[in-house]
């Protein structure tokens, strides 16, 4: 099988599947005329500024009316514009998608995230019965079958020693960005209590990115969402980089250069709808590109370790 190539319907969620489509786009050789088809917020008008680009409303995990609801604006496109190929990685906007695209008669395909390190979620359980569909894995450990392998993201970046990269830390407080990541309505609240906790009464600045997980008692400066370019603004600020296991952000950090200290969301705390992020994170620790933590462990001695390493890319 191949992945389509020229001018295509790129359809994904907000956050890490924006982040994946946005990059495999060129690999695969997307055309200049090709659309955009996802959510409005911040990253996808800065990510996607200059580009060809269609929103339809957020669709929550899970949120079966908001699929129904995508599917007159995905059907609205096809009708008006021909297009060589309909690609998704995902999450529940790629169903209707990739439905109407097989009903068009255009070829379709399905990359799964990267973070699916075990196997597909359930946008990939259900299009792998349409065999229209060519489904796509980024891990060759369980290729096969309906699944096929042609690359992973994460294996652009490889692991060197950690090194620091500022010298002007002497006499100022540690600087820390701690980003959530935008998906809703999952809040994280077990990151931001512990984060304040720790570094009570230590000499820190803190910049946070909350999301959904409004909070007023944090201290330093404080945004639901950031464009890209002043989430990578507050990178470059940072010391040290303390985030969820999303994906999306997750590539932006290690393109950054940057070694983070990672801290999975868990479905035990109703933080996520699964637990995906631990197979993201023990992945990318394995492979030495970042530290993990659980956010009930975490100490203040792990923000000073990891302040400001850099990674290979």
């Amino acid at each position: 099988m191949t992945i389509p190539q020229g001018k295509l319907l790129l359809v994904a969620s907000t956050g890490g599947h924006l982040a994946q489509i946005r990059q495999l786009a060129d690999v695969i050789g997307a055309s200049d005329d090709s659309v955009w088809m996802t959510f409005d917020n911040a990253q996808s008008r800065s990510l996607l500024e200059g580009r060809r680009r269609v929103t339809v409303p957020y669709i929550a995990p899970r949120d079966w009316r908001g699929v129904l609801r995508s599917v007159k604006p995905i059907r609205n496109i096809l009708r008006r514009e021909e297009f060589d190929g309909v690609i998704s990685t995902g999450a529940s906007i790629a169903v209707p998608a990739l439905v109407a695209g097989t009903l068009k008669r255009i070829p379709c395909a399905y990359i799964e995230s990267v973070s699916r390190v075990d196997g597909p979620s359930m946008s990939g359980r259900i299009l792998q019965h349409l065999p229209s569909v060519a489904c796509y894995t980024q891990h060759q450990s369980w290729a096969g079958g309906r699944w096929n392998y042609e690359v992973s993201l994460f294996d652009r970046f490889s692991a060197k020693a950690a090194r620091p990269f500022r010298n002007d830390r002497e006499g100022r407080p540690l600087r820390i960005f701690v980003t959530l990541g935008t998906i809703s309505p999952y809040r994280f609240d077990s990151l931001v209590d512990r984060i304040s906790q720790v570094c009570a009464g230590q000499s820190v600045e803190v910049a946070w990115q909350l999301g959904c997980t409004t909070r007023t008692d944090v201290c330093g400066s404080s945004y639901a969402e950031l464009s890209s370019g002043d989430f990578d603004a507050y990178v470059d600020w940072a010391d040290v980089v303390v985030s969820h296991s999303g994906v999306g952000t997750c590539l932006r950090l290690l393109e950054l250069g940057v070694k983070p200290l990672l801290v999975p969301r868990l479905r035990s705390r109703g933080e996520h709808v699964d637990d995906h992020q631990l197979q993201i994170a023990r992945d990318l620790e394995q492979r030495g590109l970042v530290s993990c933590r659980d956010a009930e462990r975490l100490q203040f001695e792990d923000l000073l370790d990891l302040a400001a390493p850099k990674v290979g890319g």
